[in-house]
């Protein structure tokens, strides 16, 4: 077994070490999600807490951690009868990013459950994780419904496998920890909630800082046995400090002023539900118990807010995480005011919240008639005469703020996938509506039970069945085949040229753009982004999980130029003939959003809709968002929909709510019906 690096030896990091530190005083706080940038300690720093955790004593032999001095009644392989047990070290417990279902609750044996009508429970990770540490790297890329399984094993202290009738239970208290890169893509604010403190992470701008971190890890790769032992010493004092607070928890006051801090902070900071206040108690507390104090006092609740809201404060993708301070302090001192404090004025141990650990901080076009449409000296498109001003270079404004976000009609691509789980469109999944049933390739893992018993039924007489028990083989058991929804792979292909530009479409042409992006969060799709514009197009943002960053390269977007509209969509086929070769069960979804028109070269038109051809004959997806405007309206956008093989809306038709959308569809349904 490697050595691990010591946790003691990690340089700076404050906050990530204190919000660990924390849940290993008190579990019930919740776990901590670590939110950084690559190369930041994330996964050395939780895997250099499982050498700090005090030892468990548990049942000889148990595969569920029952505690010997208080076993789960409900165990699989319980009862089990009051004895000394045995010791062992806290485990840390890998959930990798591709893990089944199963591998993370369990599998139940289903043939000898209906052969032997036996409960033959193979169990899961989070079994083995019971009274440890479950570690979960790239959280943010898990599949939905294994978070969800997740986070309510965490919330219940249990785990509950039901499947045909048969049922499994066992206790799964474990201290949760996750970690993500925020530029591969959020977990949903729902999700986000369910963690109980989260901490930003990054790497030290400080020369000093970086040697150090050099130097420390440089001598561990060297010797990693003779590096942990020079900082034993201080390993052992921090584990006996843990347990010393540990001992000190039950006994710590949480006074009716330090609650009234609370919750006036939660009111003021206008975060949903009520988790949020009984976070910040069990952490304020644990913060005292830290520090070795008896009471909590305002420095602990401060400190507990900085941890435990700002995550809980995104209204959408778009917020950014972070907790304006003065705000905080304010907040906090009226609170104390009213109720007459909490009856401390003493100053926090020097060792105190974090153990002298600071705050966190605060986060992170055409041949079309001259009056529709021409070409400004400086290369801009203009409308009706109106020349925007140029700024920023000849042909070329400064960016434009997007217009306000809307609910947008769902764009889908047809037919059947098996992409990874989402929601945008049909797909073949192990989550969702049962549409039939086929022999199992593999293991078995959801069940079609009418159908593996029509296909034992002709052979029980041949099989000698006696009794009330139905013989089953294996080759009667059937795979349940599941409808349900994927993500797909979502590609912006922007005009930020000269005609976007002229009265001010492009704030409105960003704001539905902005819009799409919402959507594709909300559906679990990743995103990427073409502009073109002048002479050229290029790769604004590559395929990526992070709307957020989408987000951001669309409002910093210039426009202004020519419209290689060509160039833009052979851009887009080339970033997609990649993206295929990566990632070929992701179905990708292409966006273009423009008025049509195309200028620049000889025939551009014609190019654009060789182009749009290309796509068509490799079978994607697209739709094309008409930007097009003035009462006189050539249809290029249009044509160009008829080119790729695809649809196209305006942009009052993109509003999910909009009448001529409305019309629309109840148009297209009367006339399939």
């Amino acid at each position: 077994m490697s050595t691990p690096y010591p946790f003691t030896a990690i340089v700076g990091q404050d906050d990530l070490r204190l919000g660990l530190l924390l849940n290993a005083v008190s579990p019930a706080v919740g776990g901590v999600l670590v939110r950084g940038e690559k190369g930041t300690a994330k996964s050395t720093a939780v895997r250099a807490l499982a050498a700090l955790m005090p030892e468990v004593p548990v049942v000889a032999g148990c595969r569920f951690s029952c505690d010997p001095g208080a076993p789960d009644p409900a165990c699989p392989n319980g009862p089990h009868e009051a004895e000394a047990g045995v010791s062992r070290a806290a485990r840390t417990v890998e959930l990798p990013v591709g893990a089944s279902e199963d591998r993370l609750v369990g599998a139940l044996d289903i043939e000898r459950a209906l052969s032997e009508g036996v409960k033959a429970f193979e169990p899961g990770l989070l079994a083995d994780a019971h009274r440890g540490i479950l570690y979960v790297d790239e959280v943010n890329l898990l599949h939905d419904h294994l978070v969800d399984l997740l986070l309510d094993a965490a919330a219940m202290g249990a785990s509950y496998v039901e499947r045909e009738g048969v049922s499994v239970r066992h206790a799964a208290r474990f201290l949760l920890v996750g970690t993500m890169n925020p530029e591969e893509g959020e977990l949903r604010p729902q999700l986000l909630d369910r963690f109980g403190l989260t901490v930003e992470v990054a790497a030290s701008r400080e020369t000093d800082v970086r040697v150090e971190v050099v130097r420390r890890r440089l001598a561990y790769d060297d010797d990693p046995a003779g590096f942990a032992e020079r900082w034993a010493g201080e390993e052992t004092a921090l584990r006996e400090r843990i347990v010393a607070a540990r001992a000190l928890l039950p006994r710590v006051v949480l006074g009716d002023g330090a609650l009234r801090q609370i919750a006036a902070t939660c009111a003021a900071f206008e975060v949903d539900g009520m988790r949020a206040d009984i976070v910040m108690a069990r952490t304020a507390t644990a913060l005292a118990a830290w520090a070795g104090r008896e009471e909590v006092v305002a420095d602990d609740v401060r400190q507990a807010a900085l941890l435990a809201l700002p995550h809980r404060r995104r209204r959408n993708p778009f917020d950014a995480p972070g907790l304006d301070e003065d705000k905080l302090d304010d907040t906090l001192r009226d609170a104390d005011a009213d109720g007459n404090g909490n009856g401390s004025d003493e100053d926090p141990d020097p060792d105190g919240p974090g153990g002298g650990v600071p705050p966190q901080g605060s986060g992170p076009g055409t041949g079309g008639p001259e009056g529709e449409g021409s070409e400004a000296p400086g290369g801009e498109e203009t409308e009706s005469g109106d020349v925007p001003a140029p700024a920023g270079g000849a042909g070329e404004q400064r960016p434009v703020r997007a217009g306000e976000p809307f609910r947008t009609k769902v764009l889908s691509v047809p037919g059947l996938g098996e992409g990874a789980a989402g929601r945008r469109s049909r797909a073949r999944t192990e989550h969702g509506r049962t549409t039939g049933s086929r022999r199992p390739e593999g293991a078995l893992t959801k069940l079609h039970l009418a159908a593996t018993v029509q296909a034992a039924a002709p052979h029980q007489r041949a099989r000698g069945r006696s009794g009330r028990g139905l013989v089953v083989r294996r080759d009667d058991l059937r795979q349940a085949t599941r409808e349900g929804r994927e993500g797909n792979l979502v590609l912006f292909v922007v005009d930020a040229s000269g005609s976007m530009a002229a009265r001010q479409r492009m704030g409105a042409v960003k704001g539905a753009v902005m819009s799409l992006l919402l959507d594709a969060y909300q559906r679990r799709d990743k995103v990427g982004l073409v502009t073109f514009r002048g002479k050229e197009a290029e790769v604004a943002l590559p395929p990526t999980s992070s709307v957020d960053a989408a987000a951001a390269r669309l409002e910093s977007l210039p426009t202004g130029g020519r419209t290689p509209l060509a160039a833009g969509l052979l851009k887009a086929h080339d970033v997609l003939r990649v993206e295929r070769l990566r990632d070929p069960s992701r179905r990708p979804l292409l966006v273009v959003v423009t008025d049509g028109r195309a200028t620049g070269g000889i025939d551009p038109v014609a190019l654009a809709a060789r182009a749009g051809r290309l796509h068509a004959c490799e079978g994607t997806a697209s739709v094309v968002v008409d930007c097009e405007s003035g009462f006189v309206r050539l249809g290029l956008a249009a044509q160009l929909a008829r080119d790729l093989g695809g649809s196209a809306v305006t942009l009052d038709e993109l509003r999910a709510d909009s009448i001529a959308g409305l019309v629309k569809d109840m148009t297209a349904a009367r006339r399939a019906a």
